[in-house]
């Protein structure tokens, strides 16, 4: 995936191969700035003007990249839904939200004005929107962060769609909203057997919500595997360096670890390794090539062609 640049395209997603299953819940991390949104938003088929994705994003057998914007719109809300990071962009200001909920039950012709309205309500009670009735006439400004969360959630699943991206859903919120809502995605993916794609920074989010994990740096995939076997693990530095960053509830005191640096602008990335560089175990070989992935059990691999010295160093 590309984006014009001063001097010719920008590469911001690359080499990414994701899998997923009905049923399934894969989770997507990685610091700000590592892709995720993008390649949320190119499974979406909205992604900036401009921007050129190449190879094949395969839904059911038909591929998103070669799809037409009429054929996009149709999968939109009833196939493919996304709860994007933050309502109150992703809602309109002038409609009431249960005008809203209602719009994609009425435009693919799942339900008449009425009926969908109605079920509009039922929804935002399912999602535990209290006095929903009342509350679905209500403006986006009239709700709190979490109603309004709640809103973008039964707008989502008012098709039953098939495959539900939620995109850092819940950054906002504080712990006990946030893990009430986590709870009801998931409740509601098991219920309707739908598949979830949860993208968060969060290794305590994806370590309670995921089956599978892919680790995301530099707009590519540096390491995969099922949920457990990965923070297990921790085979990438990159991992590890996540990992060690996050803040602790035992007690202890003192600075945490810090991954040095920042993430590359796209057009600074490195040639080879994106994590070259803030990598404590960069070496010049890191800088020739992007490292193939390397298989370290069932599932799980990392890119990184100092694996063996990474896994003694834990």
């Amino acid at each position: 995936m590309t984006l014009p640049g001063r001097h010719g395209p920008v590469r911001l997603v690359h080499d990414v191969t994701l899998s997923l299953e009905r049923g399934e819940r894969l989770g997507l991390v990685g610091e700000s700035g590592s892709g995720k949104t993008m390649t949320a938003l190119a499974l979406m088929g909205l992604l900036p003007e401009g921007a050129r994705a190449s190879g094949r994003i395969l839904f059911e057998g038909e591929d998103v990249v070669g799809a037409t914007e009429a054929t996009l719109a149709r999968w939109r809300g009833r196939r493919i839904a996304m709860v994007f990071q933050e309502p109150m962009t992703a809602l309109n200001p002038l409609h009431r939200i249960v005008d809203q909920i209602a719009e994609p039950l009425v435009w693919h012709g799942l339900l008449r004005p009425r009926q969908a309205r109605a079920r509009a309500v039922e929804l935002l009670d399912r999602v535990g929107l209290r006095d929903a009735s009342r509350r679905a006439a209500a403006y986006p400004h009239q709700l709190s962060g979490g109603e309004r969360q709640r809103a973008m959630i039964a707008m989502a699943l008012a098709c039953g769609p098939d495959l539900l991206i939620a995109d850092e859903a819940t950054t906002a919120l504080d712990m006990t909203l946030q893990r009430e809502i986590l709870d009801l995605i998931g409740d509601l993916v098991a219920e309707s057997g739908m598949a979830l794609l949860l993208i968060s920074h969060d290794l305590g989010v994806m370590a309670e919500n995921s089956q599978r994990v892919s680790v995301m740096y530099g707009g590519t995939i540096i390491e995969s595997g099922p949920t457990v076997d990965v923070f297990a693990r921790l085979a990438h530095p990159y991992t590890r360096g996540l990992f060690a960053s996050r803040p602790r509830l035992d007690g202890s005191r003192g600075r945490l670890p810090a991954i040095p640096g920042q993430v590359p602008a796209p057009s600074d990335m490195p040639s080879g390794c994106p994590f070259a560089g803030r990598c404590p175990l960069t070496i010049a070989a890191c800088g020739a090539a992007l490292p193939p992935p390397v298989r370290l059990g069932p599932g799980h691999w990392a890119r990184c062609i100092r694996l063996d010295v990474a896994l003694e160093a834990r």
